[in-house]
């Protein structure tokens, strides 16, 4: 049933601390998960977005004045690092005892867990765990956001329709070639282009929704988008 021995997750940062506050709930119910699989001989590569926290800041200070393109990539970076200190801290016991900023880098990984978090402008975290997944051999990627489904169009749109199953190319189209710091789409489009030439099965789900992501780590049917 488990065929994954390595999960890469690249977990939205609007899922740890959305705007309301930091959700204790489900940093609570997320480890339960995690360590259940983690007795099972699965290892995971978690990787935090910045999500709400990074666009908050981002807007304050375009707010203020014009802001370089960089500026912007940076302050979302280090909103990252903030969530990925936080999940470090939460699985303290079972992670890698540094948080990974480069996905590049070389080193060497034996604990059950290993986080990750925004690396420089340019790339985001979405391209970090496409990376490390890739550095370390998982085949399976799990995108967790605040939607269940990818469409195929902006979802606020009329008509817009959920997509429970599409190819890469697919993906590439809806989500364009360009990254843009503090753009709001489902998936990197860099990391995109870098997961099909990979061969990676993404899924993406709505990471409050734990008994979904428990479906597609079994490798169960599952309510979200699948990516082949």
């Amino acid at each position: 049933m488990l065929k994954q021995k390595i999960v890469a997750i690249s977990l939205g940062g609007s899922i740890i601390a959305p705007p309301e506050g930091i959700n204790a709930k489900f940093l609570q119910d997320f480890k339960k998960i995690i360590v259940g699989f983690v007795k099972k001989g699965i290892r995971f590569i978690i990787v935090c977005g910045g999500g709400s926290t990074a666009r908050n800041y981002q807007s304050a200070a375009k707010a203020a004045g014009k802001l370089d393109p960089e500026d912007v990539d940076w302050i979302g970076i280090h909103a990252t690092r903030l969530n990925g200190h936080l999940m470090r801290s939460v699985f303290r016991g079972l992670a890698h005892p540094v948080m990974i900023k480069d996905p590049t880098r070389k080193f060497k990984w034996h604990t059950p867990v290993l986080i990750g978090a925004g690396w420089k402008p340019g790339w985001s975290t979405d391209f970090d765990a496409v990376k490390l997944a890739e550095n370390f051999g998982a085949d399976l990627l799990i995108n967790l956001s605040n939607i269940s489904y990818v469409y195929d169009r902006d979802p606020k749109e009329p008509g817009a329709k959920k997509v429970e199953s599409m190819t890469w190319a697919e993906l590439q189209k809806i989500v364009g070639t360009k990254w843009e710091p503090g753009a709001n789409t489902p998936f990197d489009p860099v990391a995109t282009k870098t997961a099909r030439k990979l061969g990676l099965k993404l899924a993406f789900v709505k990471g409050t929704e734990l008994g979904e992501v428990k479906k597609v780590i079994e490798g169960k049917k599952f309510e979200g988008t699948v990516v082949v």
